[in-house]
């Protein structure tokens, strides 16, 4: 039995429950209510003093996810847990990374520093919205990719010579990754677009050549699917003989599933479950990285190097 402890907040409980399967132990119970006017209260049911405990929770929204995230590394904390890691498969607040403009926050820091006052020791994410987040963290940080998995269901859909492509400039790196570890390195394409506003693109530009090709979409995650779907069919007018879409996080808010299922220059989406979806989709495969962060968990309680299994080259 292992002799450590992993408990979990509301966002994903199918996730935990896979996660715990994995590493072949419960859930430790934890009680979470609401009072009347929303406020969190959370406690845990069993004795935690002098464990290393893994507090499973993503912080999508809404901001109750995370802070619950938080009352529960808090309570584990006063508990005398020995060591509290949150594992955050997907990271909220990270696209305001920076002041790209006056008066704005940087909440990716801002979190940065909660999760460190409430208490937590370490933090174990998947893809980060940017690198350099990392880099706001006085406590270890381990950043996994959910490549290895996504490539595997790639590999699925058999197709002859496939090109990959990025919706932006900044993750043409992470596009080139994709195709080097699918031996594809040279068939890499950028779409040059512009952000009018939040949640807003116009496709400019396709640089490469899409023409009778099978094109793989590559990015870290879909919100509304404006951008994702923009590129799509920027894409299938340049010629493309069918598109696919690779996303580690499926935000997918509002009616972006309703717009997938209704895009026909689309075959399909691929995605892990960092977040849970909403609702099925015939056109979006769930791919489950329960098992990475399972063996994450236990090589950092035994203290073992996790970089080995889960870099991506960037």
């Amino acid at each position: 039995m292992p002799d450590f402890k992993v408990a979990s907040g509301r966002s994903n409980p199918v996730l935990a429950a896979k996660v715990a399967e994995h590493l072949g132990l419960h859930l430790s119970e934890v009680t979470i209510r609401n009072f009347s006017d929303g406020e969190i209260w959370a406690k845990f049911e069993e004795n935690v003093r002098g464990v290393d405990l893994f507090i499973l929770q993503s912080t999508h929204s809404h901001s109750d996810n995370l802070m619950e995230l938080l009352i529960l590394i808090d309570a584990a904390k006063r508990a005398s847990a020995k060591r509290v890691t949150a594992v955050i498969p997907y990271f909220g607040y990270a696209r305001q990374d920076r002041k790209d403009q006056p008066r704005v926050s940087i909440t990716a820091k801002l979190v940065a520093n909660l999760l460190t006052r409430a208490g937590a020791d370490r933090i174990i994410t998947i893809d980060l919205h940017s690198a350099q987040i990392q880099g706001y963290f006085d406590i270890p940080l381990d950043h996994l990719y959910a490549s290895s998995a996504l490539i595997k269901a790639i590999y699925s859909l058999n197709l002859k010579d496939p090109s990959f492509a990025s919706p932006d400039v900044g993750g043409a790196k992470t596009a080139r990754a994709y195709a080097k570890r699918m031996g594809q390195g040279g068939n890499l394409i950028l779409i040059d677009k512009r952000r009018p506003s939040h949640n807003v693109a116009e496709v400019m530009h396709i640089i490469g050549e899409p023409k009778d090709k099978h094109v793989i979409i590559v990015d870290d995650m879909i919100d509304t699917g404006t951008t994702f779907l923009n590129c799509v069919k920027a894409l299938k007018d340049a010629g493309a003989k069918d598109i696919y879409g690779v996303c580690v996080h499926p935000v997918l808010s509002g009616n972006a599933i309703d717009k997938i299922e209704n895009t026909e220059e689309l075959s399909k989406l691929l995605c892990t479950d960092t977040i849970p979806l909403k609702r099925e989709s015939k056109k979006i495969q769930v791919v489950s990285i329960s098992d990475m962060l399972a063996e994450a968990i236990v090589r950092t309680h035994d203290n073992r190097s996790i970089s080995s299994l889960f870099e991506i080259e960037r």
